[in-house]
């Protein structure tokens, strides 16, 4: 068993969210990839399209999930499973939400320009 404190999290600033990485394979042997996002009030997320399956559940707050141009107001405790390939964007609801995102390893979005990125928070 592995423990991971919070203050053990890698923590990255990217499109105006914060995400603490707590499971990735650069951090230990794994076949999960779970990190914690932090989206401030009323912040329009940036749309992309995940290479993986995306399981989110918010923790705090309000967030609002788009995918494929149908958006979702999510509560505590609410969970979006966001298929690999959709087009996806997390916004901030009023008071702004945290959630944790689980995946598997090799997570790669395709932004709205066209360009990849590889979120080292999951791989």
């Amino acid at each position: 068993m592995s423990i991971i404190r919070a203050t053990e999290a890698t923590t990255y600033e990217v499109h105006g969210s914060t995400f603490h990485s707590y499971v990735a394979p650069s951090r230990m042997q794994t076949d999960v990839c779970i990190w914690q996002v932090e989206v401030p009030p009323n912040l329009e997320g940036a749309t992309h399209r995940p290479s993986r399956d995306e399981v989110l559940r918010v923790l705090s707050g309000q967030l609002v999930v788009s995918t494929d141009g149908e958006s979702t107001p999510l509560h505590a405790g609410d969970v979006a499973f966001i298929r690999a390939g959709s087009e996806l964007r997390l916004d901030g609801g009023p008071e702004g939400g945290t959630a944790w995102v689980c995946t598997t390893p090799g997570l790669e979005a395709v932004m709205d320009d066209g360009s990849r990125i590889t979120p080292p928070w999951a791989n």
